[in-house]
This record gives C-alpha cells, sequence and structure tokens, in this order.
C-alpha cells in the first residue's frame, strides 16, 4: 500500500461508523477555515525554508483534499480519484508544448498558451463572460486585486509607462488627502491601495510578499526595541515615543534594514 493509499483508508476509517466524532461531524463548508489556514502555513513553512516544517505542512494541505474528496464520496459526488484526474488532464491540455505539439521556448509562451486555454475551458462552463471573472471571491484582498488587474491587461487596459502608474498613486493619495467623510476616507483609501497594487504589479513585485517583508522587519525592529528596553528594565508601556524612535533607528542600523 502506498502512502497516499494508507492516507486515504485511514480518512475512511475517521469518518466510518467506529470513527472518530469530530471527524464524523465535519462538512466541507466548516472545512472551509483549515483549507486556507494549512495553505497559510505552509507558505510560512516555505517562508522558513525548513524541510521538516515544508513536509509536516504539505501534508496538512493534502489532508484537506482528501477529506474533501471523501466528504464527496459518500454521497456519491466525486470520489479523490476523481480529483487526481481532473488535475493530471488539466496538466496534459494545459501543456500542449510538452504533451503535443505547440512550440513555446520561453516562460511568456508558456504563460499566453496557458491563459488561453483557460479562457476558453472558462467560457464552455460558465456563462459570465466577463474579462474579469474566475478570479475567487475570497481571495485575500491584495492578492485578488492584482489577479483582477492581471486581467484587465490582457485586452490592454494598462498603463505604459511607470511614471504614468506613480502619477496615479499620487493622485490617489492627493484624493485621500482631501476627503472629508470617514466614509469617503475608506473608499480614497481602497483606490490609493488599489492603485499602489497595480504599480506592483507594473514594476513585477508581489503585494503579498512585499507587505509580508515589512510586516516581518517591523516585528524584528520592535523586538529590538522591547529588548533594549528590557536591559534596562524598562517596557514599551512605560517607555517614552522619544525612547522608542531614538531605539527604532538603532534597530534600522543593529539589523541593517
Amino acid at each position: 500500500m502506498s502512502n497516499l493509499d494508507r492516507l486515504i483508508e485511514i480518512m475512511q476509517r475517521l469518518r466510518g461508523p467506529d470513527g472518530c466524532p469530530w471527524d464524523k461531524e465535519q462538512t466541507q463548508e466548516t472545512l472551509k477555515p483549515y483549507l486556507i489556514e494549512e495553505a497559510y502555513e505552509a507558505i510560512d513553512a516555505i517562508d522558513s525554508r525548513n524541510d521538516k516544517d515544508i513536509t509536516d505542512e504539505l501534508g496538512d494541505v493534502l489532508l484537506q483534499v482528501v477529506f474533501h474528496s471523501q466528504i464527496a464520496s459518500e454521497t456519491g459526488r466525486f470520489t479523490f480519484d476523481e480529483v487526481a484526474k481532473s488535475i493530471a488532464d488539466k496538466l496534459v491540455r494545459r501543456h500542449p508544448h510538452v504533451f503535443g505539439d505547440v512550440v513555446a521556448e520561453t516562460s511568456d509562451q508558456v504563460v499566453k498558451n496557458w491563459e488561453a486555454i483557460k479562457a476558453e475551458e472558462q467560457k464552455e462552463r460558465k456563462k459570465d463572460d466577463s474579462i474579469l471573472s474566475g478570479v475567487p471571491r475570497h481571495l485575500p484582498a491584495l492578492l485578488r486585486a492584482a489577479q483582477i488587474q492581471k486581467k484587465a491587461t490582457k485586452v490592454g487596459f494598462d498603463w505604459e509607462k511607470t511614471e504614468e502608474v506613480l502619477d496615479k498613486v499620487e493622485e490617489e493619495i492627493k484624493e485621500f488627502r482631501n476627503a472629508s467623510t470617514q466614509q469617503d476616507k475608506q473608499e480614497e483609501f481602497g483606490d490609493m491601495l488599489f492603485s499602489l497594487v497595480n504599480l506592483a504589479r507594473f514594476l513585477r513585485i508581489d503585494p503579498e510578499d512585499a507587505l509580508t517583508q515589512t510586516i516581518a522587519k517591523f516585528q524584528n525592529r520592535f523586538t529590538f526595541i522591547e529588548e533594549a528596553l528590557r536591559s534596562k528594565g524598562q517596557t514599551p508601556q512605560n517607555a517614552t515615543l522619544e525612547e522608542m524612535d531614538a531605539l527604532w533607528e538603532k534597530a534600522k542600523n543593529a539589523l541593517n534594514q
């Protein structure tokens, strides 16, 4: 028995008559938060570059696929084998330069072919023919904004120069400054974020990764402040803003960030 077969068998037993009460109660709806959570934990493990953690977290992601497939199989909807067949068929279908006679010698050509095939597939199974359709509603907002913008660019709706995008960012910042009501401020803040995501896309920067790196940098610097204060018998709660600002500058130099 392969380890994959063993995993499927274990899940069948957990959902069986003498299985685990918690596992038997789960539905695809109740499992949705875990699917998202496990995906993010896998990303965190990849960023840590710890192979043991990556192995464990990818296993947790695979468990979610097996779990959902088992629930569906119990009512005859689909099985894990059908899930595996679906992705295998898709990979063959979307790689005609490997499994067919299409020529694609660069990554850009591969992506262009992939998107064209994907668009045809979506057209066949969806009535919604909007260029922007197909972006999951539950994606994190930064990622969803980036994907929607990418789709718009495929029909030529895009800037030509970086300076034009920067001008748009500055325009949105100015409109945010001039917003008077809380509702206007929220709307303009959203416009400002959207324009920054557009700038990131134009510069080939992943906004999620960029923000994640900045968060980590902030955490490292703030931890430096906490440790420096602790060495003097202080805490952030009883330190002044001036003291913490001075330590922040030291943290930038000490951590080379």
